[in-house]
């Protein structure tokens, strides 16, 4: 039967309730939101804190998500589903739209939020790399100021993160940029399952020129869920069918996804060339308005 060993419960009040918490407890604390991440590694034994700080009560000051100035800001604590279901993403981020169609199940979106996911560092994680193509930020809170990085320096290998033992990651930024387009493609095996790959495209066009882009990968052992070579190839070129196709065959070139039961490597490679082709095509035609 998996069980997860013994540990200590806590509940916290509010943001700085939950950093004081961690604090006083030390690295052997974890934050719990909806559990669907942590508390699978629990029951098998790969994770096994000894104390779990219920930040539930959070919701209130977490969950959102708003246009602030130039930005879209979503709090940690909004859920898969709202996400899914926010008018905001839909109009300015459609690459965050298409991809959490394809995470998990409606149970999972129910409860699973988005810090959770993102702060999980899971290697085929689809959030992780839809933030890295959007150039997101994410910000960090501790008891002694805030600090705000890049969506693509908070992991720093598998299962692992740039927010400290006492820290917490309160809130995504993602800068809204005029002409812009984005979409997320993803093979799975069945509806739900992680990926087999992954890619999700941003761009922004001046005329019929990219401006700039994102190519994020997932599941594909790719170092911060992106490909700036990919970025490399479109950035100050037309998006023909040439173009695309030698950003995906760049894309694929950095990647170096393991063979497991999800399949060989070689094919895990196609997809990324195939996917990111298939990604910016339909994010150019989002920015020009043509889907």
């Amino acid at each position: 039967m998996q069980t997860p060993r013994s540990f200590e419960y806590e509940r916290a009040t509010s943001v700085d309730h939950a950093i004081a918490l961690l604090e006083r407890l030390g690295p052997e604390a974890r934050l719990v939101a909806g559990g669907h991440s942590l508390l699978p590694m629990m029951k098998l034994r790969l994770a096994a804190p000894e104390h779990l700080i219920d930040i539930n009560p959070l919701v209130a000051d977490l969950s959102y998500v708003r246009v602030e100035g130039n930005e879209v800001r979503i709090g940690a604590m909004t859920r898969h589903a709202e996400l899914l279901a926010s008018p905001i993403i839909a109009e300015h981020f459609a690459i965050l739209t298409d991809a959490e169609k394809v995470i998990a199940d409606p149970i999972v979106r129910n409860r699973g939020t988005i810090g959770g996911s993102i702060c999980q560092a899971d290697p085929s994680e689809d959030l992780s790399a839809a933030f890295a193509a959007l150039k997101a930020s994410v910000l960090i809170r501790s008891g002694t100021g805030e600090r705000l990085i890049s969506a693509r320096d908070l992991h720093v290998g598998p299962y692992e993160t740039a927010v400290g033992p006492a820290e917490m990651l309160t809130e995504v930024r993602i800068a809204i940029r005029a002409g812009s387009g984005s979409a997320y493609e993803k093979v799975e095996r069945r509806v739900g399952d992680w990926a087999v790959a992954a890619s999700g495209a941003w761009v922004q066009m001046s005329g019929d020129t990219v401006a700039d882009a994102g190519i994020g990968l997932t599941a594909l052992g790719v170092a911060h869920f992106c490909s700036p070579e990919a970025e490399a190839v479109l950035i100050g070129h037309a998006p023909t069918a040439e173009v695309i196709a030698a950003a995906g065959a760049a894309a694929a070139s950095i990647t170096n996804p393991p063979t497991d039961q999800r399949g060989p490597s070689d094919y895990k490679r196609h997809l990324a060339d195939i996917l990111t082709q298939r990604a910016i095509t339909r994010a150019v035609a989002r920015a020009l308005g043509r889907n």
